[in-house]
């Protein structure tokens, strides 16, 4: 297994916690606002590019 240097982990991390967010934290689904901190976390997974364009679609098509 290859161990990346500590500051490249925690790079990692950040960015990853950037692309994320923290809206999630919480959430269960139960309430439009629970709804709305999942729609925003999709929504940084796809403009990431970390979910290809028919599983954002996906996503969108569920809220409707």
């Amino acid at each position: 297994m290859t161990t990346a240097p500590v500051g490249a982990k925690a790079e990692i991390r950040e960015t990853i916690r950037v692309v994320v967010g923290t809206d999630l934290i919480g959430a269960r689904g139960a309430t439009a606002r629970d709804q709305r901190k999942i729609d925003v976390t999709a929504a940084g997974l796809c403009n990431a590019q970390v979910w290809t364009g028919p599983e954002c679609r996906r996503h969108g098509e569920r809220g409707q």
